[in-house]
């Protein structure tokens, strides 16, 4: 009996002894944790405070003043910016450009993105090198790219250049110039810029299909139309969704390249939101350009939520 009490209390303590190195790991990570003390992040908490949280702060305070480069002081005003900013016919005319802005590129970034993933989805050499040449205007500054095309796109320039050797005639176009056409061709360039980055999330979406179920619709007689109308595209929802929503709000917001090819121009018809901003910004209005700046972020919410509510239901339903 004491024999079997006694191998009863060795197999328990074998029994208990695997659990020793967890608890020393457990142990070892709490003493590493204990080496690496908090405040050694300060430097970084301290340089997002201070260059990005406050300022986004003091955004919601200064429209409220009247901060400006003809006072010394900043004194409360109220609701006066926004009253002078409203009743300023500017302001309709510009939201209305950034919204056409904003819904062009979307079109032109995501039409470009995912033509571009559907010809270089197979994994060949030749597709992979295109892949790299695509996505590099991701990488060049926007304004370094709103300069080139305002370089190419001039009425001397590359582009009418090259029309004219081969029309045989002299071509002058003025495709920054038109009040018909530059929004759109503005609007071109901003979507060739951010398409390489449409094109990677929609190969991504290729990339996760199963491959059962698109072996299941070729064995049903599904054409490539329809396999991709039917199957490919509704499974591509997701990719839809947040390459949509990006190309929304990050239009919505854009100044280098309209800056660099138009400056708003011609005639103001291609000033969007921000391009006013920093206009009234340059005449020493700063409490009325926080003012509209307060007013863009509520439009892009306002307009931002619904779309990515409704993309998110899409997914759910396919």
């Amino acid at each position: 009996m004491a024999d079997t009490a006694t191998l009863g209390v060795s197999d328990a303590t074998s029994a208990k002894e695997p659990d020793r190195p967890g608890r020393d790991g457990r142990r070892g990570r709490s003493r590493r944790r204990a080496d690496q003390p908090w405040w050694f992040a300060l430097p970084a908490l301290a340089v997002f405070g201070l260059f990005f949280l406050l300022p986004n702060l003091l955004n919601f305070v200064y429209p409220f003043t009247d901060w400006s480069a003809f006072h010394s002081q900043i004194g409360f005003v109220g609701l006066s910016n926004f009253s002078t900013i409203l009743n300023d016919g500017s302001m309709a005319r510009d939201i209305r450009i950034t919204l056409e802005y904003a819904v062009l590129v979307a079109v032109f970034q995501n039409g470009f993105g995912l033509g571009l993933a559907l010809l270089l989805e197979r994994d060949t050499r030749f597709n992979r090198f295109f892949r790299a040449v695509f996505f590099l205007p991701v990488l060049i500054s926007a304004l370094a790219v709103g300069y080139i095309f305002r370089a190419l796109l001039a009425q001397d320039g590359a582009l009418n250049s090259v029309l004219s050797s081969l029309a045989g005639h002299q071509v002058d176009t003025p495709w920054l110039g038109s009040t018909t056409w530059t929004l759109v061709v503005v609007t071109l360039i901003h979507g060739w810029k951010w398409m390489g980055l449409a094109m990677l999330i929609y190969l991504a979406g290729l990339k996760s299909m199963p491959g059962d179920v698109l072996e299941a619709a070729r064995i049903d007689g599904a054409g490539s139309w329809r396999t991709f109308w039917s199957i490919r595209f509704p499974l591509l929802a997701p990719a839809v969704t947040f390459n949509v929503t990006t190309a929304l709000i990050g239009s919505m917001n854009t100044f280098d390249i309209v800056q660099a090819t138009t400056a708003g121009g011609p005639g103001s018809e291609t000033e969007v939101f921000n391009i006013y901003m920093f206009r009234v910004f340059g005449q020493g209005l700063y409490a009325q350009a926080s003012a509209m700046s307060l007013v863009l972020f509520l439009i892009v919410v306002v307009l931002a939520v619904p779309v990515i509510v409704g993309l998110r239901r899409r997914e759910n339903n396919q």
